[in-house]
C-alpha cells in the first residue's frame, strides 16, 4: 500500500552475503498465494523499518524463481535499496522488490501539486550508481567538531573514483539509456567533476561522449577527464562559464543526435545525488541524529535529491543548501519564487557557478529545502582549510561549501550540542590555487594601517603593544623624517570565555591610539588584500592620475587580451598583477587623465568590456600609494 508498517517475514529460503554495499540479501517466500516470492535486502548493521511499497500483479504463469547475486554486488535495477525511517530505531532494514525500474517509472509530474518526496524516493531506491560509484564514509571530525561546539560528520564525496559525487547522476543518468541511444553517443556540459562522471561511464558503458567546458575549467579536471574516459571521450573547451558551455552542448545534441547528459537538471541525475541522502540515514538511526545536512547547491542536483529522499524518510532532519554568495541561483530563485538567471556569476566555485538553477531542481527545492546560506570567498577558503586539518584532505572550494555553510549556520543560530553533516562534495584542486586559499583562508588575521613617528625605539613601542598576538605582516619603508606608515596584520586572541577575537582588536585599536599611533582598519579593504599589501612603499605624484581596479575572468592568454584591450595613447602610471590562481585576473592601473582626456575616460572603459572600480579615493591608494597622502577615511 506504499505505506511504512511492520510485517512478519517469514522464514528466508536463501541467503546471499555481499561486502560492497554491505548487504545480506534473503529471498522469502510469498506472503500471499497471489503474490511471487520476495527478494528483501538486510543491513546487518542496525535495525530499521520494513518498507512495503507496490508491486505489479503477478503474471498467470508461476513466478521463475530469484536468481540471488553474489559479489561483487550493486544494487540491481529491480531491487529497492534498504531505506532508514526515523521510527525506525529497533528493527531490521528491509526492502521489498519492486517490478519498476527506473527506465519503467514515468517522468515526474511538474504540475502536481504532489509532494515531490513521495514521487523521487522510488527512483532513489532504484537508482543504479553502485556499478560505478562506491559507498562514501560518513567521517566524524573530531577537530570541526571541537571548534564548533556540535557533533560534525563529514559525508566524504571527495572519495568518490572521480573525487566527486557527480558520478552517481551520471551513471545512473546514463546506465537507463536505451542502447540505440548509447550507440549514437551522449554529450554533457559540465565545469569538470559532473564531466569526470560521464566520462568514466561512458568507458563503463562502452559508448562514445563528448564533453564541453568552459574555458576556465583548472586543467586537472580537463586532464581527469581525458583519463576517466580514454579514447572515447572528446573534450571541448569553449565559453566563459557554464551557460555558454551548455549552448554550445546543446548544439551538438540537436547536429549530431546525441542524447544529453544534464549535470543537474533530470530527474535520473537527481535520483543518483538522492542516493547520497539515502546513505546519511542508513548511517544514522533517529536517536543520533543528524538534526542537519548542509549541501553545496550549484545547479541545485545534489540539493535536491537529498531533500526529496530525507524530506520523504526523516522530514524531522533538516536540509540546508549553501552557495557562494556571488553565485547564489537557488537562494534568489526561492526568494522571488521563480527561476531567476543571475547576471553575472563569481568562478573561484567553479564547480558551482551557474546563472541559472533548474526548472525540475527548483521545484523540488522551493517544496522541500529548509534554509539557504550563502558564503564569501574567504569563507569558502576557510573551510577548505578547516577540512583539510581535521581530514587532511583538500578540498576544491566547491567541495567546501558545505562545511562553510555549517560555519556560518551555527554562527548565526548558536547552535550547540546537535548532530550536523556537511556534504564535501568534491576534491578536485587544481594545485595553483592554493596560494590563494592559503592567503585568504585566515579568518583569524586582521590588517591595520598605522602611522607611527619616524624615530628610534618607534617600531618597538609599536610591537610591545600587539605583543604576544601573532604578527602576520609588516610592510613599511622610509618616506620622510618625521613618519612612517606601516601595514600590520595580527591574529588577536579572546582571552577569556566571554571574550572574542573581535573584542581583543578593539583593544589593540585603542590602545595603539592612546599611544599616539594613528590607525585604521583595512581588514576587509580589497584593494589593500589583493594589491596595496604588495605595493606599500612605492610612492610617486604624477599629476591627474586616477587609478583603476580591473577583474577579468582568468583563463590561459586573459592578461595579453587585456594588455592588447588598452588604449596606447593612454599615459599608464601604474600597472600591478599577480596570478593568484584567482577565478579573476586582477590588475591596478594608474592613468594620467587631464581635463580633455578625462571626459572619454569613463565611456573608453566601459568599452574595454571588464568590469572596473576606481580607487582614486580609496584611503590605501592615498596613503601608501601617493607621495603626500591627502587624508584618509576611517
Amino acid at each position: 500500500e506504499g505505506r511504512f508498517s511492520r510485517l512478519p517475514v517469514p522464514p528466508p529460503v536463501g541467503v546471499r552475503c555481499c561486502p560492497s554495499p554491505p548487504l545480506l540479501l534473503l529471498a522469502v517466500p510469498s506472503l500471499s498465494p497471489r503474490t511471487p516470492p520476495l527478494l528483501v535486502s538486510v543491513s546487518p548493521r542496525r535495525p530499521v523499518d520494513v518498507v512495503s511499497v507496490p508491486v505489479r500483479p503477478a503474471p498467470p504463469a508461476p513466478p521463475a524463481p530469484f536468481a540471488l547475486r553474489t559479489a561483487p554486488l550493486r544494487p540491481p535495477a529491480r531491487l529497492l535499496s534498504a531505506v532508514a525511517s526515523s521510527r525506525a530505531a529497533s528493527t531490521a532494514a528491509v526492502a521489498i522488490e519492486s517490478d519498476d525500474s527506473p527506465a519503467d517509472l514515468p517522468p515526474p509530474d511538474i504540475s502536481s501539486s504532489r509532494n515531490p518526496a513521495e514521487e523521487y524516493l522510488g527512483r532513489i531506491l532504484n537508482a543504479r550508481v553502485y556499478d560505478a560509484a562506491v559507498e562514501t564514509p560518513l567521517q566524524r571530525a573530531p577537530v570541526l567538531s571541537g571548534l564548533m561546539g556540535n557533533s560534525v560528520l563529514l559525508k566524504r564525496e571527495d572519495l568518490q573514483p572521480v573525487f566527486s559525487f557527480k558520478i552517481r547522476g551520471a551513471y545512473n543518468k546514463m546506465s537507463s539509456l536505451a542502447p540505440d541511444q548509447l550507440a549514437q553517443g551522449v554529450v554533457a556540459c559540465s565545469a569538470g567533476n559532473h564531466a569526470q562522471g560521464v566520462a568514466l561511464s561512458a568507458r563503463m558503458l562502452g559508448c562514445n561522449a563528448t564533453i564541453v567546458m568552459p574555458l576556465a575549467t583548472p586543467a586537472i579536471k580537463v586532464n581527469a577527464v581525458a583519463q576517466h574516459g580514454g579514447p572515447t571521450v572528446r573534450v571541448v573547451l569553449h565559453g566563459n562559464n557554464y551557460d555558454e558551455s551548455a549552448a554550445e552542448a546543446h548544439r551538438l545534441v540537436e547536429e549530431e543526435n546525441m542524447s544529453l547528459v544534464h549535470p543537474f537538471d533530470d530527474p535520473a541525475v537527481i535520483a543518483g545525488q538522492g542516493t547520497i541522502g539515502m546513505e546519511i540515514l542508513r548511517e544514522c538511526t533517529a536517536s543520533d541524529g543528524p538534526d542537519a545536512i548542509f549541501v553545496c547547491c550549484g545547479g541545485g542536483g545534489m540539493l535536491a535529491g537529498i531533500a526529496a529522499y530525507v524530506k520523504g524518510v526523516r522530514p524531522s532532519v533538516k536540509v540546508i543548501g549553501v552557495e557562494a554568495a556571488d553565485a547564489a541561483g537557488m537562494t534568489a530563485s526561492i526568494r522571488e519564487g521563480r527561476v531567476v538567471t543571475l547576471d553575472n556569476v563569481g568562478l573561484f566555485a567553479d564547480g558551482a557557478a551557474v546563472k541559472t538553477i533548474g526548472t525540475e531542481t527548483f521545484r523540488i527545492c522551493n517544496r522541500l529545502v529548509d534554509d539557504m546560506v550563502t558564503v564569501s570567498t574567504d569563507q569558502i577558503c576557510e573551510a577548505i582549510k578547516l577540512s583539510y586539518n581535521d581530514a587532511r584532505v583538500i578540498l576544491e572550494p566547491a567541495g567546501a561549501l558545505g562545511v562553510a555553510g555549517m560555519k556560518k549556520y551555527i554562527e548565526t543560530h548558536e547552535l550547540q550540542g546537535r548532530t550536523l553533516v556537511a556534504i564535501t562534495s568534491g576534491a578536485n584542486m587544481d594545485f595553483s590555487r592554493l596560494r590563494f586559499v592559503s592567503e585568504r583562508s585566515d579568518a583569524s588575521e586582521r590588517m591595520l594601517a598605522i602611522t607611527i613617528p619616524e624615530n628610534p625605539g618607534s617600531f618597538r613601542r609599536l610591537y610591545s603593544l600587539v605583543w604576544p598576538r601573532n604578527v602576520t605582516e609588516f610592510s613599511y619603508r622610509f618616506e620622510s623624517r618625521e613618519r612612517a606608515d606601516v601595514m600590520l596584520s595580527f591574529q588577536p586572541k579572546a582571552q577569556g570565555e566571554n571574550d572574542t577575537a573581535d573584542d581583543d582588536f578593539r583593544r589593540v585599536v585603542s590602545s595603539l591610539r592612546k599611544s599616539g599611533f594613528d590607525c585604521y582598519d583595512i581588514s576587509e579593504n580589497e584593494l589593500a588584500k589583493v594589491h596595496g599589501r604588495h605595493l606599500a612603499g612605492g610612492r610617486s605624484n604624477p599629476d591627474n592620475e586616477r587609478v583603476f581596479r580591473f577583474n577579468f575572468p582568468e583563463s590561459p592568454g586573459a592578461l595579453k587580451r587585456f594588455l592588447n584591450s588598452l588604449d596606447f595613447h593612454w599615459n599608464i602610471t601604474m600597472f600591478h598583477y599577480r596570478n593568484h590562481g584567482d577565478d579573476y585576473g586582477r590588475v591596478l592601473v594608474g592613468i594620467q587623465s587631464d581635463v580633455e582626456c578625462g571626459k572619454n575616460l569613463n565611456a573608453a572603459l566601459k568599452k574595454l568590456g571588464y568590469p572596473y572600480f576606481e580607487e582614486t579615493d580609496n584611503p590605501v591608494y592615498r596613503t601608501f600609494l601617493l607621495k603626500e597622502p591627502k587624508g584618509r577615511r576611517d
